[in-house]
């Protein structure tokens, strides 16, 4: 997500690299490169004019801090910008003082609406609140079974009425429904179209009058760039929306959605979806969006959703034993469907500084070799993944392993090689040393040195 805008903004600093100072004269190419990065980005025409403006009244305007490179001060200038357009801060959901507090989803077909419902709900749930999501999309074929399959995946019930009842009334049974029973959250799943229409509008306009809702929530496709800007300014002119909901932002996004929503409805972007799972669905922080942006990476979302998955007595564990050289691959393959759990490995990596710039090709390298390296654990037997030295003097189990993985001898010995190399480093770490090579651990993965390349090594993802 944003390769090419942060690629592009990457040129801009390069404008300003060997300068003493931000001036009138030297910053106008860099903002100029901004600017068509932006415009690339398929963020809308007058967010770019006033971010832009923004932008070069600070950086004209900024004091000269010792030791702050111009080019550095530049990036902060951005980034607090980006801040500032996307909403500053996380804005939580509403809550109701008397339950249910009720939600509308809204939006045109095709955004991932109806699958954003139950992604919001499972998220609520994990916050131990209880849900019922209510259908009332009456007119797409399946949209009613398509919701109930996914409360019952995420477990969680939906009241519907079929297709012949009006959705006004629905919705207003369903709210009814959450009331008697002590509900705490109503999620109502609305009708779209493909494209804007007054029928549409008047209906959820109806809706909106009779239940009340706490939140109006706009699901908007951030894979739609400048459209995503006209479409929440009419949502929100027409029905008036409390925020957004940006999905497929894990896919090939310039950008524009985000940069755009906000500045354009007054209304905060609250939750992002980054993925097809029903758990792929964060609360929208701006200032670690903007971080991503500009390739610096998002720490404390990625410890957020390893809190989530990982058990800290069992990481304890596995902690002890890898300092203890006593991490076997049997540990390994438990270490890698937990990072499947986590989400793909370019999505991790590149939530970690200095890993922004990793390109498509790279990542893709790096999922196949770890791939392959789990089909080679596989071929193992029990005994030889608790026992990995029982591999490194016997080649007719090398063979039989190889044979079963369908790779090559070759392929076998350099796991084995690479995993008792790091084996030996943690070791060291283990005693307080710092051992040699650390960065070679996953292949030299990183971004290439604008130098001279080094004589290459061999790494984990040389598997």
């Amino acid at each position: 997500m944003f390769d090419a805008l942060a690629e592009n903004l990457e040129s801009a600093w390069r404008k300003l690299r060997g300068q003493d100072k931000i001036s009138a004269s030297n910053i106008q190419e860099a903002l100029q490169t901004v600017r068509r990065a932006l415009l690339s980005a398929d963020v809308n025409l007058q967010v770019v004019q006033e971010f832009m403006a923004a932008v070069e009244a600070k950086a004209l305007g900024a004091e000269v801090i010792s030791g702050v490179r111009p080019d550095q001060q530049f990036i902060k200038i951005v980034h607090d910008e980006l801040v500032a357009v996307m909403g500053s801060e996380n804005t939580p959901l509403l809550r109701a003082e008397q339950p249910p507090t009720v939600i509308l989803m809204a939006g045109l077909q095709g955004t991932g609406k109806t699958t954003a419902t139950a992604k919001l709900a499972l998220y609520l749930r994990k916050l131990d609140r209880t849900c019922l999501l209510v259908a009332t999309d009456i007119y797409r074929p399946a949209a009613i079974d398509q919701l109930i399959t996914l409360g019952d995946q995420i477990n969680v019930p939906v009241f519907s009425l079929g297709t012949d009842v009006d959705p006004v009334e629905i919705a207003r049974q369903g709210v009814a429904r959450a009331r008697e029973t002590g509900i705490d959250t109503v999620i109502i799943d609305t009708a779209g179209r493909l494209q804007i229409d007054q029928d549409m509008m008047a209906e959820l306009a109806q809706i909106k009058t009779t239940v009340q809702p706490d939140e109006t929530l706009l699901v908007v496709d951030a894979m739609t760039g400048q459209e995503a800007a006209n479409l929440t300014r009419t949502f929100q002119e027409e029905i008036g929306i409390t925020g957004a909901i940006l999905t497929k932002l894990d896919g090939d996004s310039r950008g524009g959605a985000a940069l755009s929503v906000r500045q354009v409805s007054g209304q905060p972007i609250k939750f992002v979806g980054v993925g097809e799972k029903v758990e792929a669905l964060q609360p929208f922080y701006p200032d670690r969006m903007a971080s991503r942006i500009l390739g610096m990476g998002d720490v404390l979302t990625l410890v957020e959703k390893a809190q989530e998955e990982i058990n800290l007595e069992d990481a304890a564990k596995m902690q002890e034993k890898m300092l203890k050289a006593e991490f076997d691959f049997t540990d390994f393959l438990k270490q890698m469907r937990l990072l499947k759990n986590l989400g793909s490995l370019g999505g991790l990596l590149k939530m970690m500084p200095g890993m922004g710039k990793l390109s498509n090709n790279q990542l893709q390298e790096g999922e196949t070799k770890l791939k392959r390296a789990e089909t080679i654990i596989n071929s193992m037997t029990p005994e030889e993944r608790h026992n990995p030295d029982l591999l490194a003097s016997s080649p007719s189990r090398r063979r039989r392993i190889a044979k079963g993985a369908s790779v090559s001898d070759r392929e076998v010995s350099d796991l084995l090689s690479q995993f008792s190399q790091m084996r030996s480093m943690m070791k060291k770490l283990g005693s307080g040393q710092m051992p040699a090579g650390m960065g070679n651990l996953f292949g030299g993965m990183g971004p290439a040195p604008a130098k001279k390349k080094p004589k290459k090594k061999k790494g984990f993802a040389d598997l």
